[in-house]
């Protein structure tokens, strides 16, 4: 086997990101403590990075033993640092566990 064939497994293997071509319609879901006005919460944060969000479409899931909320969305996202900023501002929030 020649040397060009082998992988140097001291680098990190270079995975190709998923190309996302922007602007786009964007799911995603937000997972939190089960609480009255955490969908509210998310709800406020998202408006804020999307003004045209339609919040009446949002899909609100509570998990089998009912401690947490799954609130499912679709956002017009318009870049990457639109993104990074949202998720970072759900994140500090306190209440956000998981943004997918």
């Amino acid at each position: 086997m020649s040397d060009d064939k082998l992988r140097d497994l001291r680098q990190p293997a270079q995975a190709a990101a998923p190309k996302i071509d922007f602007p786009c319609d964007y799911p995603i879901k937000v997972v939190g403590d089960a609480s009255e006005d955490f969908t509210a919460v998310v709800c406020q944060v998202v408006s804020r990075h999307d003004p045209g969000f339609d919040a009446t479409a949002i899909e609100v899931v509570e998990s089998r033993t009912a401690r947490f909320l799954s609130v499912r969305l679709t956002l017009r996202a318009t870049g990457e640092p639109q993104l990074k900023a949202l998720f970072s501002e759900l994140k500090a929030t306190g209440r956000v566990h998981m943004v997918v």
